[in-house]
């Protein structure tokens, strides 16, 4: 190994010391580790871990083919002390400053999409069915009104000639009146035979589709 490949390997190893520190107190603070489960941290302690030792590996790897070294570990230390000694602070201070930041973004983003998406749309859905309702029950009224109203109407207009079928009823002779009521019974049997016949069909299909 060449003098020039040892010192590239020395500044790229003090430099993993010093992201190993920063990627710890990232970890750290996005784990949250009292509010976690003990396994659920284990687990993701061992997979930091993994994933550190790859990162590393792979940096030393394109550095100088791999090539473990004692000093290696030490350069290792020395970043990792001089992040927690210089930079660890206001590495902090900016990563809680970030957080904030885009919490209050995300805030600002749902609230605006609350007040100009979600709200109105839902505003004017509301305001569809109070429309609708309302229309129904205004038609249902007008409707049933005027139902009244012609039936009214028709009652008072059919009143003299019912009148007058009274008269004729009572003016003809008594054996053209039974042979009328007659007819209006057999007839109206028919009816009730037809209902009869319909209505038991009905509880047949019912039966049969149970």
């Amino acid at each position: 190994m060449t003098l020039s490949t040892q010192f590239l390997t020395m500044l790229s190893m003090v430099g993993m010391g010093s992201l190993f520190g920063v990627m710890f107190d990232t970890y750290q603070r996005f784990l949250d580790r009292p509010r976690r489960n003990r396994f659920i941290v284990f687990v993701n302690d061992i997979l930091f871990w993994i994933i550190q030792a790859l990162l590393i590996f792979y940096i030393l790897f394109l550095v100088n083919n791999g090539e473990i070294r004692f000093y290696i570990f030490i350069a290792l230390l020395c970043g990792f002390a001089a992040y927690q000694g210089l930079f660890k602070g206001a590495y902090l201070r900016l990563l809680e400053l970030l957080i904030t930041t885009v919490i209050a973004i995300y805030r600002f983003l749902k609230h605006s999409f609350l007040v100009v998406v979600y709200k109105p749309i839902v505003g004017l859905i509301k305001l569809v069915i109070f429309m609708v309702i309302f229309l129904g029950r205004g038609l249902y009224t007008l409707v049933k009104f005027v139902l009244k109203v012609v039936l009214l109407v028709l009652k008072i207009a059919l009143m003299p000639i019912q009148k007058i079928f009274i008269l004729i009823w009572r003016l003809l002779p008594k054996g053209l009146k039974k042979s009328v009521e007659k007819l209006y019974n057999r007839t109206a049997g028919k009816f009730k035979e037809i209902k009869n016949y319909i209505v038991k069909w009905m509880d047949k299909w019912k039966k049969h589709k149970q």
